[in-house]
């Protein structure tokens, strides 16, 4: 069994799949560039969603139909996108108005959804450890989304943002306790198909004009947003971090966080207060004090070798 698995894995250099996992987190820090860039063009941020899975959903189809006998796995992993596709409405509403950096901070608390999730639907009680740094990320969510870092009108937005680490944190817990016997490929596909078919009577029940991008270069934002922020890094992860392990995947990940304050400051000409810099160093603790093996994120679950 030994032999077998260690013939499936791709012969890529330790330091090269740690690259592969640093640039596929950059990837995904990426997001708040593409998404906030549609929405201020009129897009729809339920659009927005659309767009980011719809290209994974239809490049990952034949996947599903080889992989159609786990019927039951795949059916979770459709429940899994329709509840993270939802979810990531809120994220990209809350682009439109707030600081892509307190968005990334309140999005970085889907670890803590993720213990009580796991905790309330599969009885995984939680070490002290991951109790611990779920405080420090609750912390660094009250930093961020205080009234001295968010006017108050802008509370509620903030709030509707949690819907996307909720989903995200769902995600998780469904895709360690349910999904592990189906082919990473599968999770991903399974998933994304699942977030479009979540998303699809929004669109279909949405004026034309809400939907489509108004000029060439909003089309290369879509195609951006669905190439460069899903299907690429996420097959990238799927390669590399099995090859570093998820321990160190999470943390060689955490450069998501600091990819989204500089898409903030570079791209919004976004002001990094103190506030905010503080919550971005105690999520990244957090992050550090839960480096273990059984440490996870969607994607280095999702890419993780399915149990025999």
């Amino acid at each position: 069994m030994a032999a077998t698995s260690t013939q499936t894995k791709p012969a890529i250099p330790y330091a090269l799949a740690v690259f592969g996992v640093l640039f596929a987190s950059i990837c995904f820090g990426l997001v708040p560039y593409f998404s906030r860039g549609l929405t201020e063009q009129g897009v729809a941020p339920y659009a927005v969603a659309f767009y980011r899975y719809v290209v994974s959903a239809i490049l990952l189809l034949p996947v599903l139909v080889i992989h159609r006998k786990a019927w039951r796995e795949i059916c979770w992993g459709l429940a899994v996108g329709v509840v993270m596709g939802l979810g990531w409405i809120g994220y990209v509403t809350a682009l439109e108005t707030l600081p892509a950096s307190t968005v990334g901070v309140l999005y970085m608390t889907y670890p803590v959804f993720t213990l009580v999730t796991a905790w309330v639907l599969f009885s995984d009680t939680p070490t002290r450890r991951a109790l611990f740094a779920s405080g420090l990320i609750v912390v660094a969510a009250i930093i961020a989304g205080s009234p001295a870092s968010v006017p108050l009108e802008h509370i509620p937005t903030l709030l509707i943002s949690l819907a996307a680490p909720l989903g995200f944190g769902f995600g998780i817990s469904v895709l360690v306790h349910r999904l592990s016997r189906i082919a990473p490929l599968a999770r991903i596909a399974s998933v994304s198909l699942g977030s479009v078919l979540g998303l699809l009577p929004l669109m279909l029940s949405a004026d034309v004009s809400s939907l489509l991008p108004k000029g060439q270069s909003d089309w290369m934002l879509i195609i951006g947003i669905g190439l460069i922020t899903a299907l690429v890094p996420q097959l990238i992860y799927t390669i590399c971090s099995p090859l570093i392990g998820a321990s160190q995947t999470a943390v060689v990940g955490s450069i998501e966080l600091p990819t989204m304050f500089a898409v903030g400051f570079f791209a919004f000409g976004e002001v990094i207060t103190t506030s905010q810099a503080v919550a971005c160093a105690l999520v990244l603790g957090a992050i550090a004090t839960t480096r273990s093996r059984t440490t996870r994120t969607v994607t280095t679950v999702i890419s993780e070798e399915p149990k025999k």
